[in-house]
């Protein structure tokens, strides 16, 4: 039974990797599955609404056209989120988030939902059985605004601590779009914030100030022995 209890407007840093430490994101179509359903699935709707919506359900459900993709990302967008999702960095074998919990039980359904679908995504696409994650996802409440911004720091580096790539020069975490949301016209993102990061950008004038900001977290990470208890997950 999980310990920790989420309580609304509060912060959270959500993580997890492959079971076995294995690869959970294998190609470009995995991570835009994980990053598309970080956004379409914070709602309380289930697949059977979003079908409905559509006149899928339950005797019509099919692939969806690219009209009919246009038509459920409009009804989705009208629905009530369910939490904030400040920072993301999604990394071959695992991922960070962090998110503020919205409604009550918004965390546990977003996870919920988002570790199902991408679970019977991969599943089915590799032909693989079995479980994709670690176990349950684990959770840190975040409980000081110095704490969040170290945390905002961590995830958005989180790719370089690990010597895998440059943090600006990585698709695949929300660096790049915090940094044009800053006013940074380069490097350009191709994803995009998700909403309820203005805690983090409302503590920084420009988008050279939250790069420094992240610059120092990585060389803290990889340089101080003492900061090895934080490095939350091995690679």
């Amino acid at each position: 039974m999980r310990k920790i209890i989420f309580a609304n407007d509060e912060y959270f840093h959500i993580f997890n990797r492959g079971a076995n430490n294995q690869e959970i994101f294998l190609d470009d179509e995995d991570f835009w599955k994980f990053f598309n359903g970080l956004r379409d699935l914070n709602n309380t709707t289930y697949y059977e609404d979003r079908m409905t919506a559509l006149g899928l359900y339950p005797h019509n459900c099919k692939a969806l056209g690219a009209l009919q993709f246009q038509e459920l990302r409009s009804f989705l967008a009208e629905k009530k989120k369910i939490v904030e999702i400040v920072s993301y960095s999604l990394n071959p074998n695992h991922f960070h988030l962090i998110l503020k919990q919205l409604v009550d039980k918004g965390i546990s359904y977003l996870m919920h939902k988002l570790g199902m679908s991408y679970t019977n995504n991969f599943n089915k696409k590799y032909n693989h059985s079995g479980h994709v994650f670690q176990g349950p996802f684990k959770a840190v409440h975040i409980d000081s605004n110095d704490y969040l911004l170290w945390l905002a720091g961590y995830v958005n580096g989180n790719i370089e601590i690990h010597n895998l790539a440059r943090a600006d020069n990585y698709n695949w975490s929300s660096y790049r779009a915090l940094c044009k949301a800053l006013g940074a016209l380069q490097p350009p993102s191709p994803l995009s914030v998700l909403g309820g990061t203005d805690i983090i950008l409302s503590q920084f004038q420009t988008a050279d100030d939250f790069k420094d900001m992240v610059k120092t977290v990585i060389q803290e990470s990889r340089a101080k022995k003492e900061m090895r208890e934080y490095l939350l997950e091995r690679i």
